[in-house]
């Protein structure tokens, strides 16, 4: 609820103008009408304590503090039951609360207690239609507009309440007013049309609309509407004298076709409805609303006879011939095929007519990413990504995409670019798997160029959107391990890893070393072991046994060490570099 706006002069001027009587019962049952009479008028020294704790009350209700506020404001009724502005700053912090009925019984208080008001009885009004008792707003808003017989938007009100309650007799009296006020206008004319309506005078109902139309003799929209009424009313021929009418004198105004359609739709006259869609849909001067919606209609019919989609591609080529420029028709068209699951290419290409001419399209570019990118064809995703980030600069996947396609294709450089630019756009509303897989990506970019603190930073972030990345929280504890730093936190991370999956070659792995860097050979064996089970050709490399040649060497299997390392060279790892260890490992052999 809005806060009540007088100024803090306004309102202690009306604690001193408004301490002559009292009201009783004013707390009572809110059913009860709330009265009042004359009582004792404060001594000297009420009067001096109310203005206080008044002022103080306003005091903390402009600092913020509604609660200290109120207990003020609770202590001034104590003392004067009858003050209006307070019981209506009570009111509006009820009101503030969601407390409805203790809100109203105030707002009634504070409108019976000054009913000349203006500000109380139209809030007290408001409350009575937020509570649904309509007969008591309509009340409350005859009582404002007799003493303000100029103000339209209370009228506006009335009329409103009146067909609310079905009362369509005070609807028209209502809006009656309102003209006297405004002046004769379409709009009170279509309100009075409507209320004849609602009232079933359909006599009333046409001569309103009739006159409307015979008032404006240049403009056929009107004229157009009448003839809608006279088909709702099964007055088909005058209605189809009036369509005709218009068409003579402007042929191609696409309301009266439409109307013309569905005047030939209601008299059984297919074939002409037909021709009349066509020529709709084809027409160069056919609004384009008008002419989507046709269209829809165009599709909807063909499903219902049994959905040949090779008429509906037929007419999306001649209607782009006639509007090769219109997005709307390209955005159905590549809605249309991708509901009928077309081949992936016919999709694909009708995205890309879109893009070409609404690029700032970015469902359409994500949706064309997506497609593409099972090819891995990332020089083609990059192309496609990178103008996103120009068109939609605030929308993060466009970053990603490229950050990723270029991570791709070895420019880790404009990678980092694109991904840098796109934290920048990160917010609540983000997807938190993209963005923990583009901190993710940072990292590993860092990480690449030995930048440690930067990446271990990014892992940082990208678990803060996504705890469960498992492939950070592998590749995060490995790099922690190779460094000797945080190995708690490594061993920490590679335990949720291998949680997620355990017969993980590479995420056990990495654990097995963890351990190894904090000492605890015997537990690195039992891992390393696992990890040499479920390895396979494509996780197997020389690291592997390496690792498994360095345990099984600190728990004095130098035999065992030696295999693993001769292994290692096999796999990939520099023979010259470990040959020494080799034949330290094969001296200390039994």
């Amino acid at each position: 609820m809005k806060k009540h706006g007088l100024q803090l002069a306004v309102l202690v001027l009306a604690v001193v103008l408004s301490h002559t009587i009292a009201v009783s019962s004013i707390l009572g049952n809110d059913k009860k009408k709330v009265t009042a009479k004359p009582v004792q008028a404060l001594t000297y020294e009420q009067d001096s304590v109310f203005g206080e704790r008044f002022l103080k009350a306003v005091q903390q209700r402009e600092k913020g503090n509604a609660d200290s506020s109120m207990m003020y404001i609770d202590s001034c009724l104590q003392i004067n039951p009858n003050s209006a502005v307070a019981h209506f700053m009570r009111a509006e912090y009820n009101a503030s609360k969601d407390k409805d009925t203790l809100a109203l019984r105030d707002y009634e208080a504070a409108a019976t207690l000054e009913p000349d008001n203006d500000t109380y009885q139209e809030r007290v009004a408001q409350m009575y239609i937020g509570t649904g008792n309509f007969a008591k707003a309509t009340e409350a808003y005859e009582k404002l507009y007799k003493g303000h017989r100029d103000r339209d938007d209370v009228l506006t009100v009335l009329v409103q309440l009146y067909r609310q309650q079905k009362d369509y007799d005070k609807m028209l009296d209502a809006i009656n007013r309102l003209e006297q006020v405004d002046g004769e206008s379409d709009q009170l004319s279509m309100m009075r049309m409507n209320a004849y309506e609602l009232k079933g005078d359909e006599k009333g109902a046409y001569a309103t609309l009739k006159g409307l139309a015979d008032s404006h003799p240049n403009d056929p929209n009107f004229k157009l509407m009448l003839g809608n009424w006279l088909m709702q009313h099964k007055r088909q021929q005058e209605a189809y004298d009036i369509y005709t009418a218009v068409l003579k004198t402007e042929p191609d105004n696409a309301m009266a076709q439409s109307c013309m359609y569905d005047y030939y739709n209601e008299t059984g006259q297919d074939a002409q409805a037909q021709a009349m869609m066509d020529k709709l849909l084809l027409g160069k001067e056919t609004p384009s609303d008008t002419r989507i919606q046709f269209f829809r209609n165009a599709i909807q019919q063909n499903e219902k006879k049994g959905g040949d989609s090779t008429k509906i591609v037929q007419l999306f080529k001649q209607v782009q011939q006639v509007v090769p420029r219109d997005t709307t028709v390209a955005q159905l068209k590549a809605a249309y095929y991708t509901l009928k699951k077309f081949p992936k290419d016919s999709i694909d290409n009708a995205l890309t007519d879109l893009l070409k001419l609404q690029p700032d399209n970015a469902g359409a570019r994500i949706q064309l990413i997506q497609d593409k990118w099972p090819s891995q064809d990332w020089k083609v995703i990059a192309a496609l990504s990178e103008p996103g980030m120009l068109y939609n600069p605030n929308e993060l996947a466009f970053y990603f995409f490229t950050g990723l396609s270029r991570y791709y294709l070895k420019d880790d450089a404009g990678a980092l670019t694109a991904m840098k630019k796109g934290t920048a756009f990160i917010n609540d509303q983000s997807s938190p798997d993209i963005v923990s897989d583009l901190y993710s990506i940072m990292g590993e970019i860092y990480h690449s160029k030995g930048m440690d603190k930067e990446a271990f930073a990014a892992y940082d972030s990208c678990l803060q959107y996504k705890p469960d990345n498992i492939a950070t929280l592998n590749n995060y504890a490995y790099f922690l391990s190779e460094t000797g730093t945080q190995l708690d936190k490594a061993e920490q991370m590679s335990a949720k890893a291998i949680a997620a999956e355990p017969k993980n070659a590479t995420y056990l792995d990495t654990y097995a070393w963890v351990l190894y860097k904090l000492g605890r050979y015997a537990d690195a064996k039992i891992y390393i072991d696992q990890t040499m089970k479920f390895s396979t050709d494509s996780t197997t490399d020389g690291t592997l046994y390496e690792h498994a040649a360095a345990i099984y060497a600190q728990l004095g299997d130098y035999k065992s060490a030696v295999s693993f390392l001769e292994q290692a060279v096999k796999h990939g790892s520099d023979a010259k570099a470990l040959e020494k260890k080799i034949r330290l490992y094969q001296k200390k052999i039994k």
